[in-house]
């Protein structure tokens, strides 16, 4: 038998390729809605980060989350966003 191959993605916060499982999807959806999608299977634009709060904060002060995402983020679902981390992380 074959071995199952692991799907990685890339952090954009420190830019380090992980198991896909082991990231947060960050998604704008289709009505342009920026949130947290804890499945990985929602329909939408999809951006990953690690799991800690440095790695959120370091994409947040390079904008990197606004450029994969193709949009501007405001303060204030970047302030949500770090409160939906805080509490599943």
């Amino acid at each position: 038998m074959t071995e199952k191959k692991i799907p990685l993605r890339r952090c954009t916060g420190c830019n380090e390729s992980f198991p896909k499982k082991d990231l947060i999807r960050v998604l704008k959806t289709p009505e342009g809605d920026i949130i947290l999608d804890s499945t990985g299977r929602k329909n939408g634009r999809g951006a990953y980060l690690c799991k800690n709060v440095e790695c959120f904060n370091k994409a947040r002060k390079s904008k990197s989350l606004e450029r994969s995402l193709g949009v501007s983020i405001p303060n204030d679902i970047y302030e949500e966003l770090q409160k939906e981390m805080i509490s599943l992380g």
